[in-house]
């Protein structure tokens, strides 16, 4: 294939991303404490996609049996910028009705493929969280949630003081051995212990069994554009990390097994059936060698070993059982269960196999069947669960604090849907279920009192 002059080709998980058999979209909702009426809309665009990387004025070509490239285009800014109007002089609550169905409505209405993959919707009515609200939508194609912070990076300032950057926790867990990790006494079982769990969870990932039905998962037809519901939780990070401590664990592995006892709460709640049903998550994994974020300007330097775009593995996570009445009693025991569970994950290689397999399937049988396995390794899940560490201090755009932010990502083909992310000493989940099979605010109940039994038990240890 000969390009024209301008094109590069497309990233071989953009090929896979914006396919025929899957379309994911990422949804960044942020949150200002002060109207955004007079943002200058213009500015943004130009600060935050067309200067940062070609691919925010390019559009995807090429047919399905051949490579696809980025092909350049003129940006029309009016075409990227959508202002809704809801009907006026209504309660703050109204407009999170207006909000929750417009932010529904962009997650099942795909991108133009005619135009570059984004856009920039502005809603400039008060609800409950916020003065005005700025909604990112990216085609995943252009990039992952590390692309994602690195725009945000680039482009907001620090409310407090614009002349300093912001900050963010290690992208890197911190902890460490304890001992002499050198000893051969400790290397070698735990080198036979890595090879062990990468055989392991290689093959369960290959030869793993559809999920069961359960009232976290329908398994219905087209759940790619079912209509959806959002609801967010606030969780404070202090609180969290407290848990943490009293466990000896990661902040992952409290919020994630926050998140399993409160599916299982709402499973066991909605149907006695479940309580034992075979259930997993799909988590998201970063396979990016890093200690922190980097700007847009230097992932796209010559030497930036292509920081930019996709680079991101799947990983199944079971989630544990009520087996019997000790566990759902002791909520701690069934956070210690995640948590071995992903320290398993952890002393595995198995992540950067099953991408080393869907890009070898990409390259010898085409994007769309690399497609259609993923498509199918999420079909087979419960729940999808992604995470990304935000910053430590206040954004700001053009002067406009920015009071939080959350995301989601739509297209992916599972009822439940969960996205976390940290800002301002503050953990935000965000909840996307299916419509009309998920109770949305029953299921939020079940995590909030999740956390509140984990945190009551917590400090009773």
């Amino acid at each position: 294939m000969q390009l024209e002059e301008g094109e590069v080709p497309v990233s071989p998980s953009g090929q896979y991303l914006n396919s025929a058999t899957l379309s994911f979209t990422v949804l960044a909702v942020l949150e200002f404490e002060v109207p955004i009426d007079d943002l200058n809309i213009t500015r943004l665009i130009k600060d935050m996609f067309i200067s940062s990387n070609p691919r925010f004025s390019s559009i995807m070509v090429g047919e399905n049996n051949e490579a696809k490239r980025w092909k350049p285009v003129q940006v029309q800014v009016e075409n990227h910028v959508k202002t809704p109007k809801f009907p006026q002089g209504k309660s703050p609550e109204f407009y999170d009705r207006c909000l929750e169905e417009y932010i529904s409505d962009l997650a099942i209405n795909p991108l133009p493929q005619t135009r570059p993959l984004w856009e920039v919707h502005v809603i400039k009515y008060e609800t409950s969280n916020a003065a005005g609200t700025l909604i990112l939508k990216l085609h995943h194609a252009l990039g992952d949630g590390y692309t994602l912070i690195g725009l945000l990076i680039s482009t907001f300032q620090r409310a407090d003081n614009p002349s300093l950057p912001l900050t963010f926790p290690s992208l890197q867990s911190s902890s460490k051995p304890n001992g002499d990790s050198s000893s051969i006494f400790r290397v070698v079982p735990r080198v036979l212990r890595g090879v062990i769990n990468t055989v392991l969870d290689f093959g369960t990932s290959i030869l793993k069994k559809e999920d069961d039905l359960t009232p976290i998962r329908s398994a219905n037809k087209g759940l790619e554009m079912a209509p959806r519901n959002t609801t967010t939780i606030t969780f404070s990070l202090d609180t969290i990390k407290q848990i943490k401590s009293r466990l000896n664990v990661t902040i992952n592995d409290v919020i994630t097994g926050i998140i399993f006892y409160g599916s299982r709460m709402y499973m066991e709640e909605e149907s006695s059936e479940s309580r034992n049903a075979n259930s997993s998550a799909l988590v998201v994994f970063n396979t990016r060698n890093i200690g922190r974020y980097k700007s847009v300007n230097e992932m796209v330097k010559p030497n930036a070993d292509k920081l930019w775009g996709n680079q991101f593995t799947l990983s199944h996570v079971p989630i544990p059982k009520f087996s019997n009445l000790g566990d759902s009693l002791n909520p701690l025991k069934f956070i210690l269960k995640v948590h071995k569970t992903m320290e398993r994950k952890k002393n595995s290689s198995a992540v950067y196999m099953t991408a080393g397999l869907i890009e070898s399937v990409r390259k010898f049988r085409g994007a769309e069947v690399a497609a259609k396995l993923i498509q199918n390794t999420l079909k087979n899940s419960s729940i999808a669960l992604s995470n990304l560490i935000g910053p430590v201090e206040q954004m700001a755009l053009q002067n406009h604090p920015v009071k939080g932010f959350y995301f989601t990502v739509a297209g992916v083909p599972v009822s439940t849907g969960v996205a976390i992310v940290s800002y301002m000493g503050k953990l935000r989940v965000a909840i996307t279920s299916e419509k009309g099979y998920i109770d949305a605010d029953k299921f939020k109940s079940c995590v909030l009192k999740a956390f509140d039994m984990i945190c009551k038990t917590t400090n009773a240890v």
